[in-house]
């Protein structure tokens, strides 16, 4: 599930739900849901998928966003992701 709010810094920001989804599929869907946002506007993404700890940042790195955050407990990992520049 995919919701849409302005953070606390007032910065636009998407969440977006993959937990259950094992991989690929976060990563997928993370990848399309930074597609729809705009420069320095941030992803929230929950998963339960624990490569995802891995996989995520690899992401990240491979698009040029940046990492802002990241989160594990109670088998929930939470990572805010903020897009890069376009290139």
């Amino acid at each position: 599930m995919t919701t849409q709010h302005t953070s606390d810094t007032g910065v636009e920001a998407m969440e977006l739900d993959c937990t259950g989804l094992l991989c690929p599929l976060p990563v997928y869907k993370a990848a399309l849901a930074l597609g729809e946002l705009r420069p320095g506007e941030r992803l929230r993404l929950i998963t339960t998928d624990p490569g995802a700890l891995q996989d995520i940042p690899a992401m990240a790195r491979q698009r040029g966003d940046t990492l802002v955050s990241v989160d594990s407990t109670a088998g929930h990992q939470t990572f805010v992701i903020e897009k890069g520049p376009e290139l």
